[in-house]
């Protein structure tokens, strides 16, 4: 079975959504729930699923091997970055190579960077009279949202539309598609 690390900030939505998705396929395992955040609601859902989870600070993460060596323990197949808010150091990118994956709710290079996360996203896109967005699954490399692109897919955005309705298409993309594209990236990898 193969082995994933998700990475998660926030209230954990696609956290859980990965989590119930391999649950029923039985092809892959999450192994551990990292967050920076001692108030993620990520961390109460993986505690009902039974999964293990790690609080981080900054110090843990940027200044030693702490974090790196708890990977390495584990050797997962994927990284998953679902609403992770930090960079990822570069000695986690160069321990895992082309296997970080996050998720953006834009369709990159629009709307990517620094800052541009959740509602600043939809809102910028709704000030910018976008008749599109999307979600783009990428890899991740030292800079926010510049990795290659794995896949994307679209959803219209109204005249009518609010930051609010469009983050709900967004998290409808989002919860069909990620954790299939988390799949046949796993199933790509050689066992």
């Amino acid at each position: 079975m193969k082995k994933i690390v998700v990475f998660a900030s926030g209230s954990g939505t696609n956290f859980q959504n990965i989590a119930n998705y391999f649950d029923k396929k039985q092809t892959a395992k999450i192994e551990l729930l990292i967050s920076n955040k001692a108030d993620a609601y990520a961390l109460e859902r993986a505690k009902k699923m039974n999964i293990s989870t790690l609080l981080i600070d900054r110090e843990m993460l940027y200044k030693s091997e702490n974090v790196l060596n708890i990977l390495r323990e584990i050797n997962p197949d994927l990284l998953i970055l679902a609403g992770f808010l930090w960079l990822i150091p570069e000695n986690i990118i160069e321990a895992f190579p082309q296997k970080i994956v996050n998720i953006h709710p834009a369709l990159l290079p629009k709307y990517g960077g620094k800052g541009m996360y959740g509602m600043q996203v939809h809102k910028a896109v709704v000030a910018n009279k976008e008749t599109e967005t999307g979600i783009s699954i990428h890899y991740v490399t030292k800079e926010y949202d510049k990795g290659d692109l794995i896949f994307q897919a679209t959803c219209e955005v109204l005249p009518k539309d609010s930051p609010e309705t469009i983050a709900e298409k967004v998290h409808s993309l989002e919860y069909e598609f990620f954790p299939k594209i988390i799949e046949k990236l796993l199933l790509e990898i050689e066992t």
